[in-house]
């Protein structure tokens, strides 16, 4: 927080949150950075990626910040057939509201009324999808934490997770993305992704089917190695999505 503080300009016009960060699964408390950016500046702008939450299991604008933002592309449409983003402004905020309209539209980053189409049909199942994606991930997350080979588990919904009590917090519950690093070195974390059945290789995320990813040679590997080793994006990080598939398949597949 102090640093967050100390990092705040008089030249600071936005404040730009990911929570759950991907694909370390590190939260940040969207209502306590919400106030102090507030207090320091009441026209800064704070804005937060839910990409992994979605509204369903977590409400940025509830919690104080200005403007809320996802892929649609991921857990919103759900069904992977559809490249789309969503920005969402709070009351209040309409002439930012309006600029942002006049950008979108002088861009031309208009979606086309069959995409409109597809990703409506998939928001009428978000609630349902987005809970059995909760119990799945969670099912998996408790399973691997257990398991000899791996040696750690990032699960917001895990008490094991540094950040759970504010997870429990301002989230209403928790997506199917999971972090964990394997006992294993860069060849054998590969051998071990490939060898998969089920979870399908890929760098997506929030679909119907499970994925899964090694961040540091595919959704990050443009991230200089130094700064992924600080961070701690190691070549036995795993990143997955789980799916909507009976998570007894998909512990079969992990653990066989």
């Amino acid at each position: 927080v102090e640093k967050f503080k100390a990092a705040l300009k008089p030249s600071t016009k936005m404040v730009f949150i990911e929570t759950p960060s991907n694909p370390l699964m590190r939260l940040v408390d969207i209502a306590q950075i919400s106030k102090i950016a507030h207090e320091f500046n009441s026209k800064i702008l704070v804005t937060v990626d839910n990409t992994f939450m979605t509204p369903y299991f977590q409400r940025p604008l509830d919690l104080g910040a200005d403007m809320t933002l996802m892929s649609c592309t991921k857990y919103m449409n759900g069904h992977s057939d559809v490249v789309m983003g969503a920005l969402v402004v709070r009351k209040g905020l309409t002439k930012v509201a309006e600029q942002l309209k006049f950008i979108q539209f002088a861009a031309g980053a208009v979606p086309s009324p069959f995409d409109c189409f597809l990703c409506l049909r998939g928001m009428r199942t978000l609630a349902v999808r987005m809970r059995t994606h909760m119990r799945s991930g969670l099912t998996i997350a408790n399973f691997l934490s257990n398991h000899p080979k791996v040696e750690k588990v990032l699960h917001p919904g895990l008490e094991s997770h540094p950040q759970h009590e504010l997870a429990k917090r301002q989230m209403l519950g928790y997506s199917g993305m999971i972090c964990m690093y394997l006992k294993a070195d860069a060849k054998q974390t590969a051998d071990f992704v490939k060898g998969l059945k089920i979870f399908c290789l890929a760098e997506s995320l929030g679909g119907y089917e499970s994925l899964i990813e090694i961040p540091s040679v595919m959704t990050h590997a443009s991230v200089p190695a130094e700064h992924r080793a600080t961070l701690g994006i190691t070549d036995s990080m795993i990143r997955i999505s789980v799916g909507l598939e009976d998570c007894r398949d998909l512990a079969k597949d992990l653990f066989d």
